[in-house]
């Protein structure tokens, strides 16, 4: 089994597994392989750091890093401001995605997909006409503003491929 670093030509990365390079690259000249954010099928495979032996990793020494020099595990607040070398911008990059990925699944798992009638059956839950249950579908700004003046907590999601399918 291989798996691959890949990423789309809008810099999304996910990884995939193939059965080997061949099924990779026939994958690719076919156009099978699409980005799970934005179905783009412009895939390139990343560089991908080797495994390395034990003892390979022990002939070199470790230089310690001070606690001053660690990058922070959260973000800064909104109004400070991130200063990130190009490799720790890919880092977190990669670390967005896959919240979103992680946010997205879980809304999948959780809710109901009532499609175009989503402002119709959120009423009907609301004024207790329907059991009670978590939904997601698709609503106008219009059908949204509607909704929220009638106290009916909504909220949007961007517009995502993941959304449309089940996720693994």
């Amino acid at each position: 089994m291989k798996v691959y670093n890949l990423a789309c030509s809008m810099n999304h990365r996910f990884e995939g597994w193939f059965s080997s390079e061949d099924d990779f690259v026939s994958q690719q000249k076919k156009s099978i392989l699409s980005c799970p954010l934005c179905e783009s099928l412009d895939i390139t495979r990343m560089p991908s750091a080797p495994y390395l032996a034990s003892h390979v990793r022990e002939s070199h020494p470790v230089h310690e890093v001070k606690e001053e020099q660690k990058p922070a595990d959260f973000p800064p607040a909104v109004n400070d401001t991130m200063h990130l070398t190009p490799d720790q911008k890919v880092v977190f990059q990669e670390k967005m995605q896959a919240t979103m990925l992680q946010v997205v699944r879980e809304i999948m798992t959780k809710t109901e997909d009532v499609g175009e009638s989503f402002a119709e059956e959120a009423r009907k839950i609301h004024y207790k006409e329907s059991p009670q249950r978590s939904i997601r579908g698709v609503a106008t700004s219009d059908q949204a503003a509607d909704l929220i003046e009638e106290g009916i907590e909504v909220f949007s999601l961007p517009a995502s491929p993941l959304l449309k399918s089940t996720l693994q």
